[in-house]
């Protein structure tokens, strides 16, 4: 394996490794923080080893010791958003191959970056608090003191003190549970993950929560409001699984949960081993529920099992991940889904690096950060978030596949690949080193790939895959009729226009009118009449929707807009309906002062970013 660095990690990563942590944390729900001890067992990789640097953000450190021994600790220069380096100076040297158990004694900031802390309020009881984490890319930092890179992995076991209300979960196995010895209000929940994994795997939740059995190796959690629509929801979710090892290899995390947290979670959807975190969103999200489940699910291979050196090969993640999700809609539905998918994807891509409508930033064709292979050298990796390692990552890899032969030739080599570094951490260097030793005999093929313009040019694919466009055909026609329509032809459109898309087309049309000139309000206002999209409960549609009615400045559209960015806080649908209403010149100012109505409910990652778009903040 290479020498390891990663720029968005201080900590000492040529000279150990972290192979096991073991947590202990007091959940103190009146002063949002986490009151912990972690145990790091550390692997030494060189000889004369006397001293070691962990990544840390926000942390209270009280004590520090090694093999028992109480050690000299120092808090580093704090750095914008790496966080203080945590330096540790032991009192004796160690030899590579030897081991040390570093004992650290903490506590986390109320403002930890990780951890979500929800009022009764803000859940859908009512009734009692609420926390969840989410690591992912380098917030695991703010929970714990580690080696916060996705180049060292581990196992851990974890010990959570909770009141006794409330339940504990976490990316790993239930290993029992006991009433707290310390105080009899409290429960001690227990958890072991077996399987090493990077330090952006771990995640907690406490809170009100209920299950409910979906299959032979899985339960979905919510709370009870949600619980029984999530069973139902999720009742594919044991097919799925059982179709994704018949692509990818056998399941190794044992359990696979869902959880459906409450509506202010940043993502879709959170690949934590054993207990996948999802947005309730999804719940009305129709086919987009089905994707939603089967990235997750695919991360189980790609990302948990097979991760990315460091975020700048992060593609490899997810684009790997968005290949075999397809490959599970292809097995399921349709070859055809599988293609329309592919189309689906390659206009967010267009969009996210041309206009930004559909990403989370606003990037411009030349940014670097739209390289599939990227630089984060002094780079956020919040910041850095976008579409570009999901679909530029995916159309590489579906342009490979129409080179090597099609899709079982290909799915073969993807199969092989997570076979071979399987429990690793793996650069894209590395992978396409794999990949001309796994098809030796077309070698001539892939030195014509213009490798240089897929990984390392800003903007959109040297090569444009030619997917088949049955099913968009239908959208690009509805939404042309839309775009060309002169006042007197409105009365030809009616309700049967829609009645004959499905779910997946219905929102690819509303997708394909944003990519347009905005429609005249006219316009905007026949469609609502004759498709009632109003009304429609799918998010996906409806984020689209009301998009297109800010656009062509219909102001009943306002409140509506301003509604859907505050009652959930996908980053996906929150951060564009605020820039859209913001963009609206007239309503800019309402804009802000519903952002900061609201800001508090929101994830810190989606407040920074929203408060950015909307010029707050500097």
């Amino acid at each position: 394996m290479a020498p390891v660095s990663d720029p968005s990690s201080f900590s000492s990563l040529s000279k150990c490794a972290t192979k096991h942590l073991n947590l202990i944390y007091h959940v103190d729900f009146d002063r949002h923080v986490l009151k912990g001890k972690v145990a790091l067992t550390v692997e030494v990789l060189e000889d004369k080893f006397a001293s070691l640097t962990l990544d840390s953000k926000d942390l209270k450190i009280f004590k520090v010791s090694a093999n028992g021994q109480v050690v000299q600790f120092a808090l580093g220069t704090k750095h914008k958003f790496k966080g203080s380096p945590l330096e540790i100076t032991l009192p004796f040297e160690l030899s590579r191959g030897q081991h040390v158990i570093v004992e650290i004694e903490y506590e986390t900031s109320p403002s930890a970056t990780a951890l979500q802390w929800l009022t009764p309020k803000q859940t859908a009881g009512k009734k009692h608090p609420y926390l969840f984490s989410q690591c992912q890319a380098i917030h695991c930092r703010t929970m714990v003191p580690c080696q916060d890179t996705p180049s060292v992995k581990h196992t851990y076991y974890a010990q959570v003190s909770v009141p006794r209300e409330l339940v504990a979960l976490m990316s790993a196995l239930h290993d029992g549970q006991e009433p707290d010895p310390s105080d009899s209000n409290r429960v001690i929940y227990r958890f072991r993950q077996p399987v090493p994994m990077p330090s952006y795997l771990i995640a907690i939740v406490v809170g009100a929560l209920e299950s409910r059995e979906i299959g032979p190796r899985s339960r979905v959690w919510s709370e009870k409001e949600y619980v029984d629509e999530a069973a139902f929801e999720f009742s594919e979710t044991e097919t799925m699984l059982k179709t994704a090892e018949s692509l990818a290899g056998p399941y190794v995390w044992g359990q696979y949960d869902l959880l459906v947290l409450p509506p202010s979670f940043p993502c879709g959807g959170m690949e934590n081993p054993c207990l996948t975190f999802v947005t309730p969103t999804v719940l009305a999200g129709d086919r987009s529920l089905a994707g939603v489940i089967a990235h997750e699910i695919s991360h189980s291979w790609t990302g948990n099992l097979v991760t990315n050196r460091t975020w700048e090969h992060s593609w490899l993640n997810e684009g790997h991940t968005v290949y075999i999700e397809r490959m599970i809609a292809r097995c399921m539905e349709s070859e055809q889904l599988r293609q329309f998918e592919g189309i689906g994807g390659w206009k967010e891509l267009q969009e996210s690096e041309n206009t930004g409508h559909y990403s989370q930033i606003l990037f411009g064709p030349n940014n670097v950060l739209t390289n599939l292979v990227t630089n984060l050298h002094e780079v956020d990796t919040d910041e850095a978030f976008s579409f570009v390692p999901y679909e530029k990552g995916f159309a590489l890899l579906y342009h490979l596949e129409e080179l090597m032969g099609g899709p079982e030739v290909f799915m073969g080599f993807v199969k092989s690949y997570i076979q071979l570094f399987a429990y690793g951490s793996v650069t894209t260097e590395e992978w396409k080193n794999y990949l001309f030793t796994y098809f030796k005999d077309k070698v001539d093929i892939l030195n014509k790939v213009d490798w240089n313009g897929w990984m390392h040019t800003p903007g959109m694919p040297p090569v444009k895959p030619q997917y088949d466009t049955t099913m968009a055909d239908a959208c690009t026609a509805l939404c042309q009729r839309w775009v060309k329509a002169k006042e007197e032809d409105l009365a030809s459109f009616t309700e049967a226009d829609v009645k004959k898309l499905n779910s997946p087309q219905l929102i690819e049309f509303v997708a394909l009118l944003l990519q347009e000139e905005p429609l005249p309000l006219s316009h905007v206002k026949k469609m609502q009449e004759v498709y009632q999209l109003n009304s429609v409960k799918n998010t996906e549609v409806r984020f689209r929707w009301l998009r297109i009615c800010v656009r062509a400045h219909w102001e009943e559209a306002v409140p509506l807009a301003l509604k859907m960015a505050t009652e959930q806080g996908r980053m996906k649908f929150t951060r564009p309906l605020f820039r859209e209403v913001y963009n609206f010149s007239k309503y800019s100012d309402e804009a802000v002062k519903t952002f900061k109505e609201h800001r508090a409910a929101l994830h810190p990652v989606t407040a920074m970013l929203v408060a950015k778009d909307l010029k707050i903040d500097g």
